[in-house]
């Protein structure tokens, strides 16, 4: 599942792509799995719609929208809500698209000629004649529309403060590991993030929260950051099916120290990275690295 950098990513070039562009028409395909949102409903929210902006919330992808409602023309003496003037022009009205990406989602903005994938779920016809298109193999991406203010919970990593940091975790009887993949807790960190950020830190996923220090946390908010940082530089890990919106692989994955490489040497010590299976997830680790 993409993580907060393969996010990122995807989210930097879809903006540069998209931004300013409009939807004139919505096809949605008829399952129904992608769907957090009725298909009628995202599409007459996206319809006639200006994209104003792509970002990033969490593992989420936001597309804040904005459009003309199409309010009528004033007839003679007639009033509004409230008594109110009606408005000649039309008013403008704000909401936004989320996507999230599940295992195998993807967006792609294509030219409209371009063969539709098999497994397309949802296709933007946009006002400068491309498409955008959401593809998922597999359904466990999706779509969902808000009127505004889209919240998933928990703290952006890259944002947080240490003092945040260390009151999130400081005190839990979960294993470190567990808490940091808590999405209502920090957002975006996921598996691969998580071991790498633990092995720069020097501290073993098993261990609870509640047994690391306060210095030892503190060191933790630093290599958070600092692996998301070079992760978002690198383009994100491509470990399965992610592609950036260009459709080109990340190559964080060339930098990963502990992430997939069981039994092979640790680049520190030499000693051979250990996997274990913490809460049903494969979590990896150098045992004379971290403690």
């Amino acid at each position: 599942m993409p993580e907060l950098p393969e996010v990122e990513t995807i989210v930097r070039g879809l903006h540069t792509r998209v931004a300013g562009d409009a939807v004139e028409s919505v096809w949605i395909g008829s399952r129904p799995q992608p769907l957090k949102s009725p298909a009628g409903v995202i599409a007459r929210t996206l319809e006639g719609k200006q994209i104003v902006r792509v970002h990033r919330a969490g593992k989420h992808i936001v597309f804040d929208l904005e459009g003309a409602t199409g309010a009528s023309q004033p007839k003679k003496g007639g009033r509004g809500v409230r008594g109110q003037p009606r408005q000649a022009a039309s008013l403008r009205q704000s909401a936004q698209w989320i996507v999230h990406l599940g295992m195998t989602g993807r967006l792609v903005v294509c030219d409209a000629a371009l063969e539709i994938a098999k497994h397309t779920h949802l296709i933007a016809k946009l006002a400068s004649g491309r498409e955008l298109r959401f593809i998922d193999p597999r359904m466990f991406g999706k779509l969902s529309v808000h009127a505004g203010g889209f919240d998933p919970g928990g703290v952006e990593p890259l944002e947080v403060s240490e003092a945040q940091f260390i009151a999130l975790f400081r005190g839990r009887k979960t294993p470190i590991k567990s808490a940091l993949l808590n999405q209502k807790l920090l957002r975006g960190v996921g598996n691969i993030y998580a071991d790498e950020s633990l092995f720069r830190a020097g501290i073993r996923p098993r261990r609870r929260a509640a047994a690391i220090t306060r210095e030892q946390l503190g060191k933790l908010h630093r290599t958070v950051r600092e692996v998301l940082r070079e992760a978002i530089a690198l383009g994100g890990s491509s470990i399965s099916d992610y592609v950036d919106a260009d459709g080109e692989e990340g190559f964080f994955q060339l930098q990963h120290r502990v992430y997939g490489r069981e039994g092979e040497p640790c680049l520190v010590c030499r000693t051979a990275i250990r996997r274990i299976v913490l809460a049903g997830r494969s979590s990896h680790y150098c045992s004379k690295c971290q403690k």
